[in-house]
């Protein structure tokens, strides 16, 4: 019984595993897989896990430094939907994910991955939930090439993308790649499939 319980102890827990299907450029598609760790960020686990279960959260979500939901409607309802905040357990090292934070308690839906160690960002809040275990290839080959917003890069307007979606995104920007679906690997059902 001692061994086995030993055992019990040394065994680490795995977080459940996302997999994302993105359109990376025209005609090209590939996946990645997050692994959610609700011992890390709690709250924050739970809200992501909350928007892979919510129907018609993902369908065509452009990257654009941090995921922003592409229809203003959607990205209406959960703006409102802020979240305290996790303390910061891991820190913010290539192929983590933390929510964006416009200050304290302010997480809605927007979220990042890091390309490079962030650790800068660990005294600043940003309490990573997940991490990419598979597919790390895949999120470098994101399309990155509008940069930042204005007036510091040729990026979308944040402001744009709220009010207008994938509608702007789509004319004015239509090399970003998006999520095509999103499913929980656990045998469970997609959480949605697009054709976009």
């Amino acid at each position: 019984l001692a061994s086995s319980l030993l055992l019990l102890l040394v065994v680490p827990s795995l977080g459940q595993e996302i997999e994302f299907e993105v359109q990376l450029k025209s005609g090209v598609s590939s996946t990645f897989v997050l692994e959610v760790h609700p011992d890390w960020a709690p709250i924050g686990a739970e809200r992501f896990l909350e928007l892979v279960d919510t129907d018609g959260f993902w369908k065509g979500i452009r990257f654009f430094r941090v995921i922003i939901h592409g229809k203003p409607a959607v990205a209406a309802e959960w703006k409102g939907k802020t979240l305290k905040d996790d303390t910061v357990v891991e820190s913010n090292k290539r192929g983590y994910v933390s929510f964006a934070t416009s200050g304290e308690n302010s997480r809605t839906t927007q979220m990042f991955i890091n390309l490079v160690d962030n650790t800068n960002l660990d005294g600043m809040g940003f309490s990573p939930f997940a991490k990419v275990v598979r597919g790390m290839d895949v999120v470098d080959q994101i399309y990155s090439g509008y940069g930042e917003g204005a007036p510091s890069g040729k990026g979308p307007d944040q402001g744009k993308i709220q009010s207008e979606g994938n509608k702007y995104l789509k004319k004015q920007f239509p090399k970003l790649s998006y999520v095509k679906a999103v499913r929980r690997l656990d045998g469970g059902m997609d959480a949605e499939s697009a054709d976009l």
